[in-house]
C-alpha cells in the first residue's frame, strides 16, 4: 500500500533548460559560446549542488571561469529562470494532497530550491525534502536516498518514488522504494501505474 510521495523536482515537477541561463551569462561574459559556458561552469556547478562549496564560492568561481562582468544579482536572476511547470504533475500534486505525505529528494542548490518555492505557490503543497547540497550527497548514490528515508521518515516499501532519469530509479528500486521512471510526455503511464496500485480518482 503507498503512503507516501518522493518526487523529484527537475524534469518531473518542473521542466528546466540550462541553455536560457547560459545564453545570459555569455552576453556579460568573455567566454561567449554557450557550450564553452556550460563547460567551464559544469564543475563548480556540481559541487555547489553536492554541498562541497558554498554560494559564496560557488559565485566566485562561476565568475572568474566565465570572466563575468555582470553583478551578482544578475547572475542569480540568469541562473534561476530555468524553469517551466510541468502542468499535468502540477495537477497531480494538487489530487494527492491532502490524501498522502508529499516529500521532495533532489540535487540541487539553495538558488534553485529558494527560487522555485518563491515561485511556484504548488511547492507549498510538500511536507519536507531531501536536497543534495545539504545532504552532501547525491543521486545516484544510495546515501541520499537513506538520509531521506531518517530526515523525512518514509519506509520505502510504502513511498512512491518519481524521478526522470534511470540510474537513480534503479538506485530505488535497490532499496525497496515503489518507483516510476518519468517522461513528462508519458505521464499518462505514470497515472496507469498508479492505477495498478490503487492509488485512484487521479
Amino acid at each position: 500500500m503507498i503512503r507516501a510521495f518522493l518526487f523529484d523536482i527537475g524534469n518531473v515537477l518542473l521542466k528546466f533548460d540550462f541553455s536560457i541561463a547560459l545564453r545570459k551569462l555569455a552576453q556579460q561574459g568573455e567566454v561567449h559560446d554557450p557550450v564553452e559556458v556550460m563547460a567551464r561552469i559544469d564543475q563548480i556547478k556540481l559541487g555547489y549542488e553536492d554541498g562541497q562549496v558554498d554560494r559564496a564560492a560557488f559565485l566566485r568561481g562561476a565568475f572568474d571561469v566565465l570572466r563575468y562582468r555582470g553583478t551578482e544579482e544578475e547572475f542569480v536572476a540568469a541562473w534561476e529562470d530555468i524553469f517551466t511547470a510541468n502542468e499535468p504533475m502540477v495537477a497531480l500534486v494538487e489530487k494527492l494532497h491532502g490524501r498522502f505525505p508529499l516529500f521532495l529528494l533532489s540535487n540541487t542548490s539553495d538558488i534553485h530550491r529558494e527560487y522555485v518555492f518563491r515561485r511556484y505557490p504548488f511547492f507549498h503543497r510538500f511536507t519536507a525534502g531531501t536536497y543534495s547540497y545539504e545532504a552532501k550527497a547525491s543521486k545516484p548514490g544510495r546515501e541520499i536516498y537513506e538520509i531521506a528515508q531518517r530526515q523525512l521518515g518514509i519506509e520505502p516499501a510504502s513511498t512512491f518514488f518519481i524521478d526522470d532519469l534511470l540510474p537513480n530509479i534503479e538506485t530505488a528500486r535497490s532499496l525497496g522504494f515503489n518507483a516510476h521512471h518519468y517522461h513528462y510526455d508519458r505521464h499518462e503511464a505514470l497515472l496507469q501505474q498508479l492505477a495498478g496500485l490503487d492509488v485512484r480518482d487521479i
